[in-house]
């Protein structure tokens, strides 16, 4: 089964994205905070991760980096799910090693549709 982790501050977020993901058939596991997702990460890295912007210990973009300069977790395939969808701030998401950028509010079909297409591709690289 997938496994994906998603790490957002805000209790209402974590709770819809986690309904929609395990709608899906994924095993999701959630974290509330930057730092605890990092470390999640590391105790048992997930298949991909979704990865809130704005959070207020550690920002989505900081947990972005720390798990691409980890050899441990460096190919997770990340999500960025955002309110904030400036192009600086998309420009910020993939400097710091997104794989894929989405802003809130977002469709279920369409979180479902990104997390399946990059699991994907990280299962063909990791065979």
């Amino acid at each position: 089964m997938t496994s994906v982790l998603v790490v957002d501050d805000d209790p209402t977020i974590l709770q819809i994205v986690e309904t929609v993901l395990r709608s899906g058939g994924l095993d999701v596991a959630t974290r509330t905070c930057g730092r605890d997702g990092l470390r999640a990460a590391h105790e048992q890295p997930p298949d991909c991760a979704v990865l809130d912007v704005t959070m207020p210990d550690m920002t989505g973009l900081e947990v972005c980096r720390a798990l691409r300069d980890d050899a441990e977790t460096a190919n997770i395939p990340i999500i960025l799910l955002t309110g904030r969808g400036q192009w600086l701030d998309v420009a910020s998401g993939f400097d710091a090693g997104a794989d894929d950028y989405l802003v809130k509010p977002f469709t279920a079909q369409d979180l479902l549709t990104r997390v399946a297409a990059l699991t994907a591709r990280g299962h063909q690289a990791r065979s």
